[in-house]
C-alpha cells in the first residue's frame, strides 16, 4: 500500500472514531438535559451545542486528525506520527485546563457556602445546624458547563462533604474536617472558615461576623484574579497567534505554487528545518504560557 493509501485509511478511521465519539457524546448530553430543567427558548440552541461540545470532552483527538489529514495531502506518515505525538500532550492541557475550571467554580462555591452559613446564623441557628443547612444547597443539573447560575453552597465542601456535615451533625471536629477538605485545590477558603468556626467556638466570638468578613475577602481575592487574568488574556492570545504564523507561511507558499510541504517533508534539508523549527516553535509556546502563568500565581 502506498504512502497516500496509508495516510487515507488512517484519516478515515480518525474521522470515524469522531463520529462514534461525537453520537456517544450527544446521547450524553440529551441525557444531561432531559434532567437538566426545562431551558428557555433564548440561548437554549446555543446551550445544546455547548453541553454536546463539553459532553464530548476529548478535543486532543483532533490532533490525530489533523495529522492525518496533512499526511494525506503531503504524501507522507511524518505529519500523522506527529498529530499522534500531540495526542498525550493535548490531554494534558486539556486535563490542566478542566482542573483549573473546577477550582475556580469551588472557590465560587466556598465563597457562596460562607455567605450561606452566616445567613443562617443570623437567622439564630446553632453553628451545626447552620453548616448542614448551609450545605443543603447542591449544584443544579446541567448549568456547571454553561452560563447561568453557579455552583450551589454545598459544592463549596468537595469530597469532603460527607465528613464536614457527619462532625457538624454528630458534634464531632468540625474544624478539622473543614481543614481536610480545604486541601482540595480551589477550597483553601475552608480553611479561613474553620478558623472562625474555631474562634467561635473557643472564644465565643461572632461566628457571622467573622464569616462575613472572609466572604469579602475571598470575593475581594476571586475579583482580583479574574481581573489579572483578563490583563493577561491578550498576552496569551499574542503567544498563539504568533504560534500559528508558521502554518500561514505554508498556505502562503502553497498558494503561490512552491509546495512547501513536499520539500519539509521530502527533502533531508526540510526534514532538518522542520525538526529545528518545531523544537523552537514548542519552546517559544512554552516559556511564553510559563510566563503569563507565572504572572497569574503571583
Amino acid at each position: 500500500m502506498s504512502v497516500t493509501g496509508v495516510a487515507a485509511a488512517a484519516f478515515a478511521g480518525s474521522a470515524a472514531w469522531l463520529v462514534v465519539g461525537r453520537d456517544r457524546g450527544q446521547r450524553r448530553a440529551r441525557a444531561v438535559l432531559a434532567g437538566g430543567g426545562e431551558v428557555g427558548p433564548e440561548g437554549s440552541a446555543w446551550r445544546r451545542v455547548k453541553l454536546r461540545v463539553s459532553a464530548r470532552g476529548r478535543p486532543e483527538w483532533w490532533a490525530l486528525a489533523g495529522g492525518a489529514a496533512v499526511a494525506l495531502l503531503g504524501e507522507s506518515l511524518v505529519p500523522l506520527a506527529l498529530g499522534a505525538a500531540g495526542v498525550p500532550l493535548m490531554r494534558r492541557v486539556r486535563r490542566g485546563r478542566d482542573a483549573r475550571l473546577d477550582g475556580e467554580r469551588r472557590a465560587t462555591a466556598v465563597i457562596a457556602l460562607c455567605g450561606a452559613l452566616a445567613g443562617e446564623v443570623r437567622a439564630g441557628r446553632q453553628p451545626g445546624e447552620a453548616l448542614r443547612a448551609a450545605a443543603a444547597t447542591e449544584d443544579e443539573p446541567g448549568l456547571a458547563a454553561g452560563p447561568g447560575p453557579g455552583p450551589g453552597a454545598g459544592a463549596g465542601l468537595g469530597e469532603g462533604r460527607a465528613g464536614v456535615l457527619a462532625a457538624a451533625r454528630f458534634g464531632g471536629d468540625v474544624p478539622g474536617a473543614l481543614e481536610e477538605a480545604a486541601r482540595e485545590p480551589g477550597a483553601q477558603g475552608l480553611a479561613g472558615l474553620a478558623a472562625c468556626w474555631r474562634v467561635a467556638v473557643d472564644r465565643g466570638a461572632g461566628l457571622a461576623a467573622g464569616l462575613e468578613r472572609l466572604e469579602g475577602a475571598l470575593r475581594a481575592e476571586r475579583d482580583q484574579r479574574a481581573d489579572l487574568r483578563a490583563q493577561l488574556a491578550g498576552a496569551r492570545s499574542t503567544a498563539v497567534m504568533l504560534a500559528g504564523l508558521p502554518a500561514l507561511g505554508l498556505l502562503m507558499g502553497s498558494a503561490l505554487g512552491a509546495a512547501p510541504l513536499r520539500v519539509l517533508l521530502h527533502t533531508g534539508a526540510g526534514l532538518g528545518c522542520l525538526a529545528v523549527g518545531g523544537a523552537l516553535e514548542g519552546a517559544g509556546v512554552w516559556w511564553a504560557l510559563r510566563i503569563v502563568r507565572g504572572a497569574e500565581e503571583r
